[in-house]
């Protein structure tokens, strides 16, 4: 869909959060807490960006975008040249995050990571579910949404890293007696301290949820030739060591979704029909790479020699 930006406000110090809107009569699509859009943006680049709100019948969608020193092209475009009035295109909304029922919630956010987690904290707000959030950044002026944070009371922490220290894990994990399901997001070292650490003090693996803006570092077999047969389209590709499956079908001429390529949006996601895939992906969990019944074509490959894909 086509959106114009109607909003731009600098949330920290190096945080923008845009407001979107349709530019047509008709409405966004429904979404729930943890999707994410596909913002494409002029340079030719798509990002992904978390919903944090919408308006009324999804009237207007709003997002946040950290300014990123290291940043390909996406987040350095819009802090430096995109402003109200400009029209972008979007995709989505999909959700690799969502926010499964349960009696309570234990949200820890990092950074920019507060971005997903933010509507998750307003839905269990809203249904009275019981929940507690830790909110950790370098400073206080680099955290965006601390005002929102704050009004919501004693059950939300800000831990701005400079003042009063990061967020102290184990101690918040062991006094949580009720066991509550966790959702976390922020860098890496957060996240990893949030799994270790769960699982230290007794927290089911199915209970600690996790969503990654960039891919961790893993151990990878080297890859070899694989025959991937495209079920629907009725093409198969031999996809040499070096490319893709991905880049393999897209030169068949295959059509699949992709944006990442780095296996952290979940945007090439196609249902496996044959062979075994070797997941290395940061979207699907455990249980879904266990089932073999789906795999991210951006950066998995394969155990067996063929592949089968429903695409």
């Amino acid at each position: 869909m086509e959106a114009v930006v109607s909003e731009l406000i600098l949330e920290s110090d190096s945080v923008y959060s845009l407001k979107l809107v349709p530019t047509g009569a008709e409405r966004f699509p429904d979404w729930s807490p943890g999707a994410h859009l596909d913002l494409r943006l002029p340079p030719g680049t798509t990002r992904q960006y978390s919903i944090i709100e919408s308006g009324p019948d999804c009237a207007w969608f709003r997002v946040a975008v950290l300014r990123d020193p290291n940043s390909r092209g996406g987040s350095e475009y819009v802090h430096l040249f995109l402003r109200p009035g400009q029209r972008v295109m979007i995709g989505g909304p999909r959700n690799h995050f969502p926010l499964e029922p349960a009696s309570s919630y234990l949200f820890i956010a990092g950074g920019i990571g507060i971005t997903p987690i933010l509507p998750m904290v307003a839905y269990a707000r809203s249904r009275g579910i019981a929940h507690t959030l830790h909110y950790g950044g370098r400073t206080r002026s680099s955290m965006a949404y601390v005002g929102r944070v704050e009004s919501w009371g004693s059950s939300s922490v800000l831990w701005p890293e400079d003042s009063v220290g990061r967020i102290p894990l184990r101690e918040i994990m062991e006094r949580d007696e009720l066991r509550s399901a966790v959702y976390t997001c922020g860098p890496e070292p957060l996240i990893k301290s949030v799994v270790d650490t769960a699982a230290a003090v007794g927290y089911a693996e199915s209970d600690v949820h996790v969503e990654r803006f960039k891919p961790r570092v893993k151990p990878q077999t080297p890859n070899r030739p694989i025959t991937v047969s495209a079920q629907r389209s009725g093409v198969t590709v031999e996809v040499d060591a070096s490319t893709s499956i991905l880049d393999g079908l897209l030169r068949a001429g295959v059509s699949v979704n992709a944006s990442c390529r780095s296996g952290v949006c979940g945007t090439c996601e196609v249902g496996v029909r044959g062979g075994i895939p070797e997941h290395r992906d940061d979207v699907l969990t455990a249980d879904q790479q266990s089932r073999g019944d789906s795999m991210l074509v951006c950066v998995s490959r394969a155990f067996s020699d063929e592949l089968v894909l429903d695409v």
